[in-house]
């Protein structure tokens, strides 16, 4: 078993708009994130992570998360999974749980501006 009190939490801002609280699970199979969304992310152009996949659990509000083909209005309770290299972008004011596979980083994760 793994276990990460929230004292061990690591908090860092990936824009004006997102929050990110970080589970350090020291386990590069799978990490856990809470995301505290308030507007637009990215502000321009799309998110996308080439190598990892995001299970994202709506603990509260309402927003959009927006692909390529798809827009899906998200609210309390909703699930959706992103695929890797799948370009998204969201809107709203979200508070989300977000485990990956494998573990999130940084350097997989790109903003593309078309």
């Amino acid at each position: 078993m793994k276990f990460v009190s929230s004292r061990e939490t690591k908090h860092f801002a990936s824009s004006t708009v997102c929050e990110a609280i970080e589970y350090p699970l020291s386990d590069k199979n799978i990490n856990a994130t809470v995301i505290k969304l308030s507007g637009k992310y990215p502000d321009k152009g799309w998110a996308v992570n080439e190598k990892c996949k995001e299970l994202v659990y709506v603990i509260k509000g309402h927003g959009k998360l927006i692909t390529e083909t798809n827009s899906v209005d998200l609210s309390e309770k909703d699930v959706v999974l992103i695929e890797a290299n799948e370009k998204y972008m969201w809107e709203g004011n979200l508070e989300l749980f977000m485990p990956s596979t494998p573990a999130w980083y940084p350097e997989q994760h790109k903003i593309i501006v078309d």
